[in-house]
């Protein structure tokens, strides 16, 4: 009777443990999934819940380990080296989520780092600290939506700026510099500038150029207007505006 009520008692304790990673889990998988995050609220439950059961079972195996046959030996075991490998696993889920995209941006740190913190939110819960496993999530949610819009607001000029990849296409040359020069009159930040020439597929014997430009504008200003902005500029033939998502 006493070995069942024990195992009764587990059992209950088991039941919390996973219910408390899961819950815990969504919180953060909610905020991935109104962001259009590839990890959302299916993904962190999956990853928290099942690192919680592995640490569980890494844990008890240590108390239910039946002592060794051969006499004078000494059979120790780590109760959290099944929670290690967890955490060394993940790091392969973290990984694939990171995408470096065709202009040199890379995108999917956050969410994997997301995917990271679930598997510790299930180890914690498992190890029995819950109050630390719900303080980590709270903390990291307001690190996440309450802190960046506070320091886009009243944070340096750099913090409140959107970042964009521009082609700008021209005729002549001499040109360059004129466009240039307008677009620091513009008050945007030029974050870098690579210049290819090209050859007019009309007439071949007139040069064009090619500027890729990457700057900075404060996320008060419209793109579209942005778009505008820059169009009217002289000797400007061509604007081509990407956004930067990070």
């Amino acid at each position: 009777m006493e070995l069942y009520a024990a195992f009764e008692i587990l059992s209950w304790e088991t039941f919390l443990k996973l219910l408390i990673a899961a819950l815990l889990s969504l919180v953060i998988g909610l905020e991935r999934e109104l962001k259009r995050k590839p990890v959302g609220l299916k993904t962190s439950m999956v990853i928290s819940t099942f690192s919680c059961l592995l640490t569980i079972i890494s844990i008890e195996s240590v108390y239910l380990a039946e002592p060794s046959e051969f006499s004078g030996v000494n059979v120790t075991m780590d109760p959290l080296r099944l929670a290690a490998q967890i955490v060394s696993g993940i790091g392969f889920l973290g990984a694939g989520v990171i995408l470096k995209r065709g202009n040199d941006s890379i995108s999917g740190l956050t969410t994997a780092a997301m995917i990271w913190g679930a598997g510790g939110i299930g180890i914690a819960v498992a190890a029995g600290f819950y109050l630390e496993a719900a303080t980590a999530v709270l903390i990291v949610l307001v690190g996440i939506e309450v802190l960046p819009p506070l320091l886009f607001r009243f944070g340096p000029k750099r913090l409140r700026m959107e970042e964009a990849n521009m082609i700008i296409k021209v005729k002549d040359q001499e040109n360059i510099r004129f466009v240039v020069q307008e677009l620091n009159a513009t008050d945007l930040l030029i974050e870098s500038l690579s210049i290819r020439k090209t050859v007019d597929e009309v007439d071949p014997s007139i040069d064009r150029y090619e500027l890729r430009v990457r700057l900075g504008y404060l996320q008060d200003r419209n793109t579209i207007d942005l778009f505008q902005e820059i169009s009217e500029i002289q000797n400007i033939e061509l604007v081509e505006i990407e956004l930067l998502n990070h």
